[in-house]
């Protein structure tokens, strides 16, 4: 099969010579990935030169039109040949895939948007009707992290609708007793919670409101913020093979916020992420005062990232950024880069890989449809590796959106 592929207007178009049968599928597919990876999400596809279509191309065409719809992109036929046109009629599918079909999308509405540049990425910045202010509340004593001295005096069930996010140690369970064995890192976002259980089966594991259905954890400790964002800041590196960096994004933020401490939702497409997770439960029986941190029982207790982990995926974060010293978030608190400032305390969620939706993007009903569509495969704390002997790894991101707002404790 020949592949040629020449930009029109906004618009992508790719011109296939050849079958499209079940050998070439695959290769089609991979070709398509890559080019929506690399920022096209509107694909044009001229397929006058197609000789056969069987039902294995019919089914990328579908699953790829699907998923550029998701994200608010297109994929269309604007030149089947005669056999192409005749299958498409069959399967009543020339209504749903052909250009000239294709009813026209309704009008975007109009915000207050900004855009500007950096050396390293382009940006995009949109002001949000936030409604409620955000506060955010800290949960727990994360000091008894040192040594695993956590009780059950020491544990809260806390529910996550849609309207609040966060992160720290918790489990999903009746109570302290049924998730003893298995506290670890959560994230909460968008009436959605995901954690990874430390009990050995190294399987995340998540919750989706439904209903009256509410995302509840059993949480050691924690913050959880509630309110409405005031800003969507839009990213996309200058470079994909320079990536932008988690304090690079948490940088910009900070400055285009005017704040001192904001609270951050955000997703990305990862160029590899770095960071930790327990490995067993911080109230596990006969615990040493040295456990997770010291050598040598840092080994058993904690799973660290000595190399970007989750490159090509789609990474759900949240998380808390300041730009200087916040009493009560200190315990919190950790450098992102190299520098001092800024800090913050991150977890994330990495996803099967899907391209970030361009444009206007709903939170809620992006967050949900990931949970329920795409593979959740780990939930870990985003950690900066500064060791200069090993070489300094940071999460990266090759483009994201990050909702952010600044946030007051409560008393």
């Amino acid at each position: 099969m020949e592949i040629v592929t020449q930009q029109l207007g906004n618009a992508l178009e790719v011109r296939l010579k050849g079958r499209l049968d079940n050998y070439w599928t695959e290769h089609l597919r991979h070709n398509l990935d890559e080019l929506i990876r690399a920022g096209a999400h509107g694909i044009h596809l001229n397929l006058s030169e197609i000789s056969f279509l069987s039902s294995a191309g019919v089914g990328l065409l579908m699953r790829l039109h699907t998923q550029l719809k998701t994200i608010g992109g297109s994929l269309v036929i604007t030149s089947p040949s005669e056999r192409v046109k005749e299958v498409l009629d069959l399967c009543k599918l020339s209504p749903i895939l052909l250009f000239e079909t294709i009813s026209a999308a309704p009008p975007v509405q109009e915000t207050e948007t900004r855009h500007f540049s950096s050396a390293m990425a382009s940006f995009e910045l949109t002001k949000l009707a936030s409604g409620k202010p955000m506060t955010f509340e800290q949960i727990g004593d994360p000091s008894l992290l040192q040594g695993c001295r956590f009780g059950p005096k020491d544990c809260r069930t806390v529910a996550f609708p849609a309207a609040t996010f966060g992160l720290g140690l918790g489990a999903f369970g009746h109570d302290f007793e049924d998730a003893r064995i298995r506290f670890g890192e959560f994230l909460a976002v968008a009436g959605s919670a995901a954690y990874l259980p430390t009990d050995g089966t190294n399987v995340p594991d998540f919750m989706v409101s439904s209903g009256e259905l509410v995302p509840k954890l059993n949480l050691l400790y924690g913050l959880r913020f509630e309110g409405g964002f005031t800003h969507l800041l839009r990213f996309e590196s200058t470079d994909a093979g320079n990536p932008f960096s988690l304090a690079e994004v948490t940088r910009t933020a900070l400055e285009v916020s005017a704040a001192q401490v904001i609270g951050m939702v955000m997703l990305v497409e990862s160029a590899g992420l770095v960071g930790a997770a327990l490995r067993r439960s911080p109230v596990a029986p006969n615990t040493s005062s040295n456990a997770p941190f010291k050598y040598p029982e840092v080994r058993s207790w904690l799973s660290f990232s000595s190399d970007p982990l989750y490159p090509r995926s789609l990474a759900l974060i949240s998380g808390v950024a300041a730009n200087s010293e916040s009493p009560s978030l200190a315990p919190m608190l950790r450098p992102v880069g190299v520098a001092e400032w800024p800090k913050g305390h991150f977890h994330a969620a990495a996803f099967s890989y899907r391209p970030l939706q361009k444009g206007y993007i709903d939170l809620t009903a992006t967050v949900r449809s990931l949970f329920e569509s795409e593979t959740l495969q780990g939930v870990f704390h985003l950690l900066a590796d500064n060791r200069k002997a090993a070489g300094a790894q940071h999460s990266e991101f090759v483009r994201g959106a990050c909702w952010i707002s600044a946030v007051m404790e409560t008393r």
